[in-house]
């Protein structure tokens, strides 16, 4: 783990450099190169050779990274009257880039493999655009030109390059998911922009449209959020936004969406650190938006929300709001106090202010690829000044995990977390979280558990619900509320996880982790008490021993066996922890737990079985 990141949190000890090298447009472990693609590759070096025989590349000749054979980007140098055989052949590549991006393909036209930006002449680009969508109609897609921009060569003939967004939906899934947390200090403006974002309409300078958000009385009267609530916006496969102002209810949004962007609203006051941190750990965020008003600049929890980013690894960007109530001055001034935080030693990134269309979409495909890149928008949510930027961000931003990876979690057993707890009417007990592994279906019949003695309930799903609308099937990564019919509420808690009945879940009351305290007042040792994170576990732990040393000081690393005080957990190896205890805060991963007795029933299941 990265003590670096103990800089946000005020340590003052944090150290360490690092290049701040801008992103590449070719995922980190990608193999570079020509693509080997087997068939047609003889024609295509043909075509290419006749093409670009006449053609020249000078000293200031701008390149992409090569193209890389996986991930869903591809670079076409022209598409131009293609023989069947060949249009077949494309359609195939296509298909395949599509799945890489979970239903997103991104196609650069006029550039070779190797990254070289040929450029193509008006005509030339035009032929190529008809003929992409073409492929797009046969694979059953829909294609958007996301820009098209001149290269600048010597030679006096114009040449441009076009930049294109595919978009299909795969055939077993309803929408492409991507959850977002929103974090940011009190009073920013976090839920009011949720509200002009998800409700289509702009804010009146008082708070209106954050009143759609609020869960509980004491929100509404106060104005502040205190616990986590989730909104969407949906885009169809032509790129336009899809969200209440047109469709009254959740169900519709999500049948005319083929991407969906779920917003975890958090809490930006002190007081509710815990929610915020909960809202984190056990939601999974693909992303974080953190949120800064334009007038107070980096004030209250804005650092510390940033450093729980860090310390947790999810990739994040900056929305400067409240723009219409400042002077451009303030403004400046805002976003450069953000950019000093943001390229210290302890965060190490690269700042990058997006002011135009063009800017936005080269954000969001870098962001995606590089960690170290972080967006910066200045947006208004009452004038509505850079909304549109947002926007455009949140409709090209891929999703971080490619479909190899969803399948190898879907090969694996179920293991659903559950965060909330409801009783409905009519419905009976109902259990919202995330699926982290395997596929969860109606009828199917779980364990939950541990309860405090460390046992399993046997349940049976009764019906799954995705953003409020009906779904049959779950996959890993997904969120979903499921209905369990009339099962005991008494029986669950936060925490707990739905596992197959075949899987040997670990339950333990001690787990070894290896820590690094971000900053603690005095000194960490034995028989201090915690508020321990990990996943969706949320439980007072005690220190009953740090290996090596006596006690801990600020910025210091160790490996500390921790014990629970109230009920034994489920937890995994390599699993990130964040604990907390007044001003103490400290981040670290499990290496080792201490297994009771290993998973059992309860005793009348037991019985029965």
């Amino acid at each position: 783990m990265d003590a670096r990141v103990s800089e946000l949190f005020g340590s003052g000890n944090g150290h360490g450099s690092g290049s701040q090298g801008v992103a590449s447009n070719v995922k980190p472990g990608s193999s570079y190169g020509v693509a080997s693609k087997k068939a047609c590759v003889k024609n295509k070096k043909i075509a290419k050779a006749r093409f670009t025989r006449n053609f020249k590349p000078s000293n200031n000749t701008p390149y992409l990274p090569p193209e890389a054979e996986e991930g869903n980007i591809e670079y076409k140098l022209k598409l131009v009257n293609p023989t069947q055989y060949r249009f077949e052949h494309l359609a195939t590549q296509m298909k395949w880039r599509l799945q890489e991006g979970r239903g997103e393909a991104v196609y650069q036209i006029g550039v070779e493999d190797n990254g070289m930006l040929v450029g193509l002449s008006e005509e030339d680009l035009r032929t190529s655009l008809r003929t992409l969508h073409q492929l797009a109609e046969k694979v059953g897609a829909d294609i958007t030109v996301l820009r098209e921009s001149e290269v600048d060569y010597d030679s006096d003939v114009s040449r441009k390059i076009a930049e294109v967004l595919i978009r299909k939906v795969p055939d077993d899934q309803q929408f492409l998911d991507l959850r977002v947390a929103v974090l940011g200090n009190v009073d920013s403006g976090k839920s009011t922009l949720l509200g002009v974002l998800t409700q289509g309409e702009l804010d009146n300078g008082r708070g209106r449209t954050r009143l759609n958000l609020f869960r509980h009385l004491h929100e509404i009267q106060t104005g502040r959020t205190s616990s986590i609530s989730f909104e969407i916006l949906g885009f169809n496969s032509k790129g336009e936004v899809v969200n209440y102002s047109e469709s009254r209810t959740a169900e519709e949004i999500c049948e005319r969406a083929s991407k969906m962007i779920t917003f975890i609203d958090l809490a930006g006051h002190h007081k509710y650190l815990k929610t915020t941190i909960f809202g984190l750990t056990s939601y999974c965020p693909d992303f974080a938006m953190l949120v800064v008003s334009a007038n107070t600049g980096i004030a209250g929890t804005t650092r510390e929300h940033l450093g729980l980013a860090m310390a947790l690894k999810v990739p994040i960007f900056i929305v400067i709001s409240k723009v219409d109530l400042c002077t451009r001055a303030t403004v400046e001034r805002t976003v450069r106090q953000l950019e000093r935080v943001l390229k210290q030693p302890g965060c190490n990134k690269v700042p990058m202010v997006v002011s135009s269309t063009d800017d936005a979409v080269t954000a969001a495909q870098q962001f995606a690829q590089s960690p170290t890149i972080t967006p910066i928008f200045t947006l208004s949510s009452v004038s509505g000044e850079s909304l549109d930027l947002l926007k455009v961000f949140f409709n090209i931003i891929p999703p971080l995990s490619n479909s190899k990876e969803q399948e190898e979690l879907m090969q694996q057993l179920t293991e659903f977390q559950v965060d909330e707890i409801y009783t409905v009417p009519e419905v009976g007990t109902v259990v919202g979280g995330t699926l982290y592994s395997g596929i969860c279906r109606e009828g199917d019949d779980l364990v939950v558990g541990p309860t405090d003695s460390g046992q399993f309930h046997k349940l049976t799903i009764g019906s799954i619900q995705r953003n409020r609308s009906a779904c049959r099937v779950l996959r890993a990564g997904q969120a979903a509320t499921l209905a369990l019919g009339n099962f005991d509420r008494s029986l669950l808690r936060k925490g707990m996880v739905m596992v197959s009945p075949e899987m040997d879940p670990t339950i333990c009351w001690m787990f070894e982790a290896e820590i690094v305290l971000l900053f603690h007042a005095k000194t960490f040792h034995k028989g201090f008490q915690v508020t321990v994170h990990i996943g969706n576990v949320r439980q007072t732990a005690t220190v009953e021993a740090v290996y090596g040393k006596e006690e801990l000081r600020t910025g210091e690393k160790a490996v500390v066996l921790f014990k629970f005080i109230k009920h034994p957990e489920y937890l995994k190896v390599g699993a990130k922890v964040l604990f907390r205890e007044g001003v103490t805060k400290g981040i670290g991963h499990v290496t080792k737990l201490q297994p009771i007795a290993q998973y059992q029933l309860s005793q009348s299941e037991y019985d029965e079985a």
